[in-house]
């Protein structure tokens, strides 16, 4: 339930943070004002005593997050790979949270096999291990099949998860409530919005049989990738609470010496990591949205291993075009093709002035271009970039939290494969490549195509349309001298005969 009684949950998150020594941890991490960090302390320091005690052995940030729950811990895996933003220590300490959490005991893990399959494991399996990775929401055992031999990986959710989310859940509705009643000029970052965004991705994680779907749909998007892999999902062997795919070996992409020892080019895979997104995120429309380095893996011949798709991305393809123009004229340096995009998109109010937005898009976008990733503060570069949204009335376009998560995801861990990565120059070559094939003369010509032959199927519908939207329009209606029902009784004709000339058109270039 999303009532008062959250409050003693979010009192709670302020007093493990406190309790744990995390506080102190993340407000230097984040280089927090004094007033923040004097503020935090005082709201924080009485009720400590309620704060979750958590794992003494852990260091302060991963044992509070750990303590708080899965929603926490989703946060800090998005640290993780940005220790440009809280720095290389603790994005190392948090890097725990991706895929090395406490486990839950396999002989749970083999009941919910056993319950889900319908049969014991030995049935199945010939082997059966302990856990090799433990996540916020699942954990994954090796097995071999008992009838071919094949290595694969069995993914079993976690006891009681789905209780666990939605306290957390419920915990952020109501502190989004807090935030907008509070304070009326967050509203147009739609806090409420966002978390009902988050609740919808979460939900979709918890069920395996989403998850598998979700693989077969990327497999096929990303065949012909050159130097990309996803291991196969065995139908069969998979239900709602277990998932069974193929064994993806290859070195973890968080662990540079072990990159390092195997001869791969770690500059290279930071580049591809970037490519790769992008050109899934443009081309397809249809992208993996959790590309941390638990995700990841490097298979001996090079090629990149993405598995975990509990969480992916989808954009429509007039969002992408969007995007995309927005990334080449931030490439290209055209500021103001870059505000006219936001303008067009309704993402600027349009009573805004879009010179003045173009002259503040160049104060964001000009300290990137000449320097190497390691000389730029992305801290500052996204508080200024805040700043702008908020002076110029931008409000929160939940369809791409997730397009934006992402990328601040895949950028952190190119960086920690190549910290002088810039991410404009890797993507350049994908986003021009969508461009000259989705904007311009042919893209039109193509779309227009389209359009035509959607409209062409309902060509021997027209005569009963414009019958019928004729008849809803009463004579007398369409004759008063205050207009009444006119307009619509026009709009409605004029469309009707709009769509017969376009129709007309389209068999005559037929």
């Amino acid at each position: 339930m999303r009532g008062p009684h959250n409050i003693l949950r979010l009192i709670r998150t302020g007093a493990t943070l406190e309790r744990t020594g995390a506080m102190g941890v993340v407000m230097d991490a984040m280089d927090a004002p004094p007033l923040v960090r004097g503020t935090m302390r005082f709201l924080a320091w009485p009720f400590q005593w309620l704060g979750y005690r958590g794992d003494p052995g852990m260091p302060p940030a991963t044992r509070a997050l750990t303590a708080l729950g899965p929603a926490y811990i989703k946060f800090g895996q998005i640290l993780s790979t940005r220790p440009d933003l809280v720095g290389e220590d603790l994005a190392t300490q948090l890097r725990v949270l991706q895929d090395k959490l406490p486990p839950f005991p396999v002989e749970v893990a083999k009941q919910s096999v056993e319950d889900q399959l319908g049969q014991p494991v030995e049935a199945v399996f010939d082997e059966f291990s302990a856990p090799v990775a433990a996540a916020s929401i699942a954990q994954v055992h090796r097995a071999r099949l008992r009838e071919t031999g094949e290595a694969v990986a069995v993914k079993v959710l976690r006891p009681g998860i789905e209780k666990a989310f939605r306290k957390d859940i419920n915990a952020f509705y109501f502190a989004a409530k807090m935030i907008e009643f509070l304070s009326p000029a967050s509203r147009r970052l739609r806090p409420t919005d966002v978390i009902a965004h988050f609740e919808g991705v979460v939900m979709g994680e918890l069920d395996l049989r989403l998850e598998a779907s979700s693989a077969s749909e990327f497999a096929a998007n990303t065949s012909d990738d050159e130097g990309f892999a996803l291991p196969q999902i065995n139908w069969g062997l998979s239900g709602r609470r277990v998932m069974t795919m193929g064994w993806a070996d290859g070195v973890p992409l968080g662990d540079n010496a072990a990159l390092d020892a195997a001869g791969h080019d770690r500059v290279a895979l930071g580049e591809r990591v970037l490519q790769l997104f992008l050109s899934h995120a443009l081309r397809d429309g249809y992208f993996h949205a959790d590309m941390h380095q638990g995700n990841l893996k490097v298979a001996p011949s090079g090629e990149i291993i993405a598995y975990d798709f509990g969480i992916m991305g989808h954009i429509d393809e007039y969002t992408r075009k969007v995007y995309a123009e927005i990334l080449y004229g931030f490439i290209k340096r055209d500021y103001q093709r870059v505000a006219e995009v936001h303008f067009e998109a309704g993402y600027v109010p349009a009573d805004r002035d879009v010179d003045e937005f173009a002259r503040a898009l160049r104060a964001v976008g000009e300290p990137i271009f000449g320097m190497d990733a390691s000389h730029i503060s992305m801290g500052n570069l996204l508080s200024y970039l805040f700043e702008v949204t908020e002076r110029f009335g931008m409000e929160t376009r939940t369809e791409l939290i997730l397009l934006q998560r992402t990328m601040v995801v895949v950028e952190g861990v190119a960086r920690s494969l190549s910290p002088q990565i810039n991410i404009w120059q890797v993507a350049r070559p994908v986003v021009e490549a969508y461009i000259r094939k989705n904007i311009g003369p042919h893209a039109a010509v193509r779309d227009l195509q389209k359009t035509l032959a959607v409209l062409a199927r309902y060509g021997p519908r027209l005569p009963g349309i414009v019958e019928n939207a004729l008849i809803r329009q009463s004579m007398p209606v369409v004759t008063q001298p205050s207009g009444g029902r006119l307009v619509p009784f026009l709009w409605a004709l004029g469309g009707a005969g709009a769509g017969a000339a376009v129709t007309l058109a389209a068999i005559w270039i037929g």
